[in-house]
C-alpha cells in the first residue's frame, strides 16, 4: 500500500484536499419544501433511459441527513468540500418566484460548514436544469441563459459571503455532447444542431453567470470546471495526429477557445459555424471573461483516430484501442500520465488561472464484508493520480487542491445506483455509510494539511 504521509510529504503545506458531490446525486427529496421537476427527474422516469429506471427521489438521502454528512466530512479529515446548488429547488419553475425554503437548505449547509472549519466550493449548475425550462427549449433556448443569470444572482446575494469560492457550470461537455448530441443524459436529445445552440446558450451562461457573480460577491473567486479530455492520437500517422487535434477542437477547445481565447476553435466553425445560433454582438466578450480559477475534472484518456467514411461529420474520428489494460468497473481505461500531460498541453495552449482537480476517482463495486469495504484498486488509483499532481506541482504548474470523486456512493447518472464511486459506501436499503480502505487511506493523506510554513487565508 502506498503510504499516504510519504505522498503527503510532495504537497505544500496549503494545498487543499477535499471531497466533491453533487446535488442530484445525493439529495434525494425530489419533491420536498417546494422543490418541482428537473430534466433529470424526468429523464429518470422514462423507460430505457437509466439503468433499473433508477431515480434520484431517495439518492443518499443528504437533504434529511447533511448535519451527519458533514460530520462524516470533517472525519475524513478534509478541508474542502465542493458540492452543487440544485437550480429547481431555489427556483423550482426556473425563472419566478424564489422557494425561500429551498434557498434555506442551503445556507445550513454552508453555515454547517463553516462551523466545522470546511471551506465552502459551490457548483451553481451541475446539470438539473428546471424541467420548466423544457418547454421554452432548454439549453437549446438563449432565454436559458437569461434565467441562469437570474438564478445566479438569487444564490449569490444569499450565501456570497460564505463562500469560498464558486463555479458557474460543471462539466459543460456533458451537459451539451452527452445530453444533446449523444444522448446519454437528459433530456437525451440526439442532434447536432441542438448540440450547436446548447453550447452557445452554455458558454453565454457561463459569462452571464461570471457578470452576477461579480456584481452581487464581488470577493468570491470565481471558476469554471471543464471535464477537459486528454485526446490522444491512436498512431503517429498524419491522419490520426489530424485526428486528434480535431477531436481536441470539438471536446475541448469549444469551451476552453471562447472562455479563455474569446473565439470559437477555426477548424470547428470552419465545419460547423453555419449550424450554430446567432453569435450576437458583445457575446464573446461577455464569455472570455478573466477568471480566477479553474478546475479540471479527469477520469480516464480519450484515444482517437481518424474516421476515413466519406462524408464523416466534424470532428471524424474513432475510438482507438487503450495502451493500458487496466479497467474500473464501468469498463474506463486507467492511465494516470494522461492526467499530466493534459494539465501540461492545456496550460501551454491557454493563459489559464490556478488550476484544481475538481473530480478525479474509479468505479468499483465492492460490497460491505464484515464491516469493511476491501477497495484496493480504487486506493492504488487514488495513489497514481495524486503522484502525477504531486509532478506537475514540482514542474511549477500552479495546482491549488484536490477534490476526490466522490464523498460517497451515489446516483450514477444514466448508470443508477450500480456504479460506485464513493470513498464512503451507502447502503441504499438502509442509508448506513461506511468508510472504506480507500476512504481511510485518504483521511490519513488529507488530514496531513493545511500543515508548514505558509500564511492561511
Amino acid at each position: 500500500m502506498i503510504d499516504s504521509k510519504a505522498l503527503a510529504s510532495r504537497f505544500p503545506g496549503d494545498f487543499l484536499f477535499g471531497v466533491a458531490t453533487a446535488s442530484f446525486q445525493i439529495e434525494g427529496a425530489s419533491k420536498a419544501d417546494g422543490r418541482k421537476p428537473s430534466i433529470w427527474d424526468a429523464f429518470s422516469n422514462m423507460p430505457g433511459r437509466v439503468f433499473g429506471r433508477h431515480n434520484g427521489d431517495m439518492a443518499c438521502d443528504h437533504y434529511n441527513r447533511w448535519e451527519s454528512d458533514l460530520d462524516l466530512i470533517k472525519d475524513m479529515g478534509v478541508t474542502g468540500y465542493r458540492f452543487s446548488i440544485a437550480w429547481p429547488r431555489v427556483l423550482p419553475d426556473g425563472t419566478g418566484p424564489v422557494n425561500e425554503k429551498g434557498l434555506d437548505f442551503y445556507d445550513n449547509l454552508v453555515d454547517g460548514l463553516k462551523a466545522r472549519g470546511i471551506k465552502a466550493y459551490a457548483t451553481l449548475y451541475h446539470w438539473d436544469l428546471p424541467l420548466a425550462l423544457m418547454g421554452e427549449g432548454g439549453w437549446t433556448a438563449r432565454s436559458t441563459a437569461q434565467a441562469f443569470q437570474r438564478y445566479t444572482k438569487v444564490v449569490m446575494e444569499r450565501l456570497g459571503d460564505r463562500l469560498d469560492a464558486v463555479a458557474t457550470f460543471n462539466e459543460p461537455w456533458c451537459s451539451v455532447w452527452l445530453s444533446h448530441l449523444y444522448g446519454i443524459h437528459a433530456p437525451g436529445e440526439r442532434s447536432m444542431d441542438a448540440a450547436l445552440h446548447a453550447l452557445h446558450y452554455t458558454n453565454l451562461a457561463h459569462g452571464l453567470s461570471v457578470q452576477a457573480i461579480r456584481d452581487a460577491a464581488p470577493k468570491v473567486p470565481v471558476g469554471l470546471v471543464l471535464n477537459a479530455h486528454e485526446t490522444l492520437a491512436g498512431s503517429d500517422s498524419a491522419a490520426d495526429t489530424a485526428a486528434a487535434e480535431r477531436a481536441h477542437q470539438f471536446h475541448n477547445g469549444v469551451f476552453f477557445d471562447p472562455v479563455f481565447k474569446g473565439e470559437y476553435p477555426a477548424d470547428f466553425l470552419s465545419a460547423l459555424g453555419h449550424r450554430m445560433p446567432k453569435i450576437e454582438e458583445g457575446d464573446l466578450a461577455i464569455i472570455n471573461q478573466k477568471l480566477d480559477w479553474w478546475g479540471l475534472n479527469y477520469y480516464t484518456p480519450m484515444r482517437v483516430a481518424d474516421d476515413p467514411t466519406p462524408g464523416a461529420e466534424f470532428p471524424a474520428t474513432v475510438n482507438a484501442a487503450p495502451v493500458s489494460d487496466v479497467r474500473t468497473d464501468i469498463g474506463w481505461e486507467v492511465y494516470a500520465p494522461a492526467l499530466k500531460s493534459l494539465v501540461e498541453r492545456l496550460y501551454a495552449r491557454y493563459d489559464l488561472p490556478v488550476c484544481y482537480i475538481t473530480e478525479n476517482g474509479a468505479c468499483y463495486n465492492m460490497e460491505v464484508e464484515g464491516g469493511e469495504v476491501e477497495d484496493q484498486p480504487r486506493l492504488d488509483y487514488y495513489a497514481e493520480h495524486l503522484d502525477k499532481v504531486a509532478d506537475l506541482i514540482a514542474g511549477g504548474y500552479p495546482m491549488q487542491g484536490y477534490f476526490a470523486w466522490s464523498l460517497m456512493d451515489n446516483f450514477e447518472w444514466a448508470e443508477g445506483y450500480r456504479m460506485r464511486f464513493g470513498l464512503v459506501h451507502v447502503d441504499y436499503d438502509t442509508q448506513v455509510r461506511t468508510i472504506k480502505k480507500s476512504g481511510k487511506w485518504y483521511r490519513d493523506l488529507a488530514s496531513d494539511f493545511p500543515k508548514g510554513n505558509f500564511k492561511a487565508d
